[in-house]
């Protein structure tokens, strides 16, 4: 008894709730509610439109908030709902859980604990269900694998569980995120990770027990809640490339200054001389291919795929500024010409000219020779000079 006094008075020194979304979970929903109450009464529920007897049996718990949502619309709608809620009584936090019967509310005390051993109080904290114990659905764990990845992809966090829906949420933090008013079902949960990182929010894992009961009720939609996710994903991707990693350089850069940014982020790296060799023959291809308007995305996308230096290929991409441009196109064209056997009299005043158009077949075959031979010759040279000036390792 001790014990859950002391974790009810902890939550509220934390200014931390339970926020819980709940749809057609009448049969799971009580052992829930009721494993809650024993560690606190600062519950928030939505009931997301329910439409079998859990507004019923929520009358047998007038001692928790409730907001009933008059039609369902999603989890993401009504985490949103409950957050708002929170917030206007004055919570900093909220941890959330499932209603279906997967979670057990005595895993509190371990986000309890765990949020209090943090130096960080602001860190969002995501359940880790280990995935790979017997009990968890195929499905599931193969959904997770997948999720992490492109969480890797869009972050760089290694998270072992991102879908996990028992959670601590710095919900006073998150406030000054706008979130997407169209994520209103089980990909807000996705957006919440990477906008919260992105924010500078430290996103972890702490481990919890998980059960799939047989009368378990999902809500997840295969189809079209994937479909929903993987839109997310792509905008992420496109934001990061065209925002997230320029804006990250460009205040390291101008923090630390020029040298200090070229010693510590380019040459002081601690990536081999031949993955930043290869990251620059990257940044140079892409940087003078010919796919204008998108360099920087698929550049930062093929850098987090192949492991290279995001820094490096993302600074080299750069080749094609615009003051750079109209050399690319000339060196391009000229390029063509010369593989094509036409006549190599093209110019750079041609460049303003409608008749360049005469030249595309020049342009396309041009631009990839010379960004793939550009490519070749920057990443050798790159090479050797990082292999010039790499530290010389002393032998004991």
């Amino acid at each position: 008894m001790n014990t859950t006094i002391t974790i009810t008075q902890r939550l509220k020194q934390l200014k931390c709730c339970v926020v819980l979304a709940t749809y057609n979970n009448e049969k799971t929903l009580p052992e829930i509610l009721d494993g809650v109450l024993a560690y606190t009464r600062e519950i928030i529920l939505i009931n997301d439109g329910s439409t079998d007897a859990t507004t019923d049996l929520l009358q047998a718990y007038p001692q928790i908030i409730q907001i009933h949502l008059p039609k369902n619309k999603g989890k993401g709608n009504a985490l949103k709902k409950g957050f708002k809620k929170a917030l206007e009584l004055g919570y900093e936090r909220a941890i959330t859980l499932d209603t279906d019967g997967q979670h057990f509310p005595d895993d509190l005390p371990v986000f309890v604990e765990a949020i209090e051993a943090t130096t960080h109080k602001d860190a969002f904290l995501i359940g880790d269900r280990n995935m790979n114990q017997a009990n968890v659905l195929a499905s599931s764990a193969r959904g997770n694998r997948m999720s992490g990845f492109w969480m890797r992809t869009m972050t760089g966090l290694e998270l072992a569980d991102t879908q996990s829906g028992f959670r601590l949420y710095p919900i006073k933090a998150l406030q000054k995120i706008k979130f997407l008013t169209w994520t209103q079902k089980f990909e807000f949960e996705t957006e919440v990770i990477v906008r919260a990182h992105w924010r500078g929010i430290p996103v972890k894992n702490i481990p919890i027990k998980v059960l799939y009961p047989k009368d378990r009720v999902s809500h997840f939609r295969p189809f079209m809640d994937i479909a929903r996710i993987v839109v997310l994903i792509i905008g992420f991707l496109i934001i990061k490339g065209v925002y997230i990693v320029p804006r990250d350089v460009w205040r390291r850069l101008k923090k630390k200054g020029f040298k200090k940014f070229l010693l510590e982020d380019f040459l002081g790296s601690k990536d081999a001389p031949k993955k930043k060799a290869l990251s620059i023959a990257l940044g140079v291809f892409l940087g003078l291919s010919p796919l204008w308007g998108f360099h920087t995305v698929i550049v930062i996308f093929l850098a987090i795929f192949l492991r290279l230096n995001k820094v490096i290929a993302f600074a080299f991409s750069n080749i094609s500024l615009p003051p750079f441009i109209p050399f690319v196109l000339w060196a391009s064209v000229r390029t063509g010409n010369f593989v094509l056997g036409q006549p190599s009299s093209f110019s750079m005043s041609e460049l303003t000219d409608f008749d360049a158009i005469k030249h595309l077949e020049s342009y396309l075959v041009g631009s990839v020779v010379f960004s793939v031979s550009s490519a070749i010759v920057f990443g050798l040279l790159g090479y050797v000079l990082l292999k010039l000036v790499e530290p010389k390792k002393i032998l004991v």
